[in-house]
């Protein structure tokens, strides 16, 4: 049985920063599920099916099995045995994988394969109801917050060294809306999971907050 840490949180509070660091540091494997999606999107891709027949991308799910694992110390996906890391970040797959995210039998699917490799491995993983949903035996669940104002702050660094121009104030509205839409969607909500640790993370440096986590595994 795996040793798994479950981290959720609103949109910009860094999970998936924090949820890297960790699994580098306890040596653990970070599952990146947005990169399943895309391994899924290249299944549906090379089998030729339209984004819009749910009924075939819904029989191609089921055939697909897709996993992670790291190769000298570098995250490695694989599709049903053959690794299609170089493949995920087409523009391609980006969209196809927009497009069949939301269907339920697809979200299933990854749901099903996430927990198996949860079983075997020793996992980092991070979203929006991982520890309410996906995991919610995990051994360790933080739920990882910050200020709408912090959040706000530290897109706008991001975006502003990129040099794309942005609002400060559109960026706190975008991240407010956001998180109302996550917290009261019908489908796993947006919330703190029973049992799950509350780290602020507002007043705190990456520094800190990786030390927080990794003092509460084993």
């Amino acid at each position: 049985m795996g040793y798994n840490v479950a981290i959720d949180g609103p949109a910009g509070a860094g999970k998936s920063t924090i949820a890297k660091l960790v699994a580098k540091e306890k040596g653990y494997i970070y599952v990146d599920t947005g990169a399943m999606y895309r391994a899924l999107a290249v299944y549906f891709l090379e089998k030729g099916i339209d984004a819009k027949d749910t009924g075939q991308i819904i029989a191609a799910a089921q055939e697909a099995d897709v996993s992670i694992r790291y190769v000298d110390g570098v995250q490695q996906v694989y599709l049903n045995g053959g690794n299609i890391t170089s493949k995920l970040r087409t523009e391609e797959v980006g969209n196809m994988a927009s497009m069949t995210s939301p269907i339920p039998e697809v979200r299933e699917r990854l749901l099903e394969l996430q927990r198996s490799l949860a079983r075997e491995k020793d996992v980092v993983m991070d979203g929006r109801d991982i520890g309410t949903n996906i995991l919610p035996d995990a051994d360790v669940k933080i739920y990882l917050t910050a200020s709408v104002e912090t959040r706000a702050k530290r897109r706008y660094r991001e975006l502003a060294e990129k040099g794309i121009e942005c609002n400060y104030e559109e960026i706190a509205k975008d991240i407010q809306e956001r998180d109302m839409r996550d917290m009261n969607r019908e489908t796993a909500p947006l919330r703190q999971a029973e049992g799950a640790v509350l780290v602020d993370s507002s007043d705190m440096t990456v520094s800190e907050v990786v030390d927080a986590v990794v003092k509460m595994c084993q």
